[in-house]
């Protein structure tokens, strides 16, 4: 059976989405996330556990994703904006930022065989790290990142005041 797919040719995220389309950008926003400011979600697999990952739109600002790491092991305690990795894409080479106060519980193993995850599906099978703890007391629900991507967006643009 195909995976069914987003716009933007990525498998769809499973549960409900908002579809999001502006300029020539568009993704399907799963809306059972947390979402940050720097284009990350968290979502809540076990009480207290969160997963993390890239948005779509973190992933178009990257360009293809290459290479990943991260400066803390299992069971380190991290705080909110904490550096705790880095990620290196053919457009830029970034840190990876803590989006919740807690303690980090590991990487995503299948990431270790293949990094591209993270560009083809970043809202399933490409998450980065799991922590257990609270999330960025400033993340928002899916239509505060949805003012988010369009405040965003405008600036880039030129047309945000």
């Amino acid at each position: 059976m195909d995976c069914p797919t987003s716009p933007d040719s990525s498998p769809a995220p499973a549960g409900p989405v908002i579809s999001y389309k502006r300029s020539r950008f568009s993704t399907r926003l799963p809306i059972d996330r947390r979402y940050v400011a720097s284009h990350f979600w968290l979502a809540e697999v076990e009480p207290g556990l969160w997963r993390v990952g890239f948005t779509r739109f973190a992933t178009r600002m990257l360009g293809d994703l290459v290479e990943h790491g991260f400066e803390v092991i299992p069971h380190d305690p991290i705080r909110v904006g904490q550096t705790i990795g880095w990620v290196e894409g053919f457009k830029a080479l970034t840190d990876l930022y803590s989006v919740a106060e807690g303690t980090f519980e590991g990487g995503n193993p299948d990431l270790e065989r293949d990094t591209t995850l993270i560009d083809k599906d970043p809202y399933s099978r490409g998450w980065l790290y799991l922590v257990r703890g609270t999330p960025d007391p400033n993340s928002v629900d899916v239509h505060g990142y949805i003012r988010l991507l369009d405040a965003t967006i405008d600036k880039m643009q030129g047309s945000g005041s």
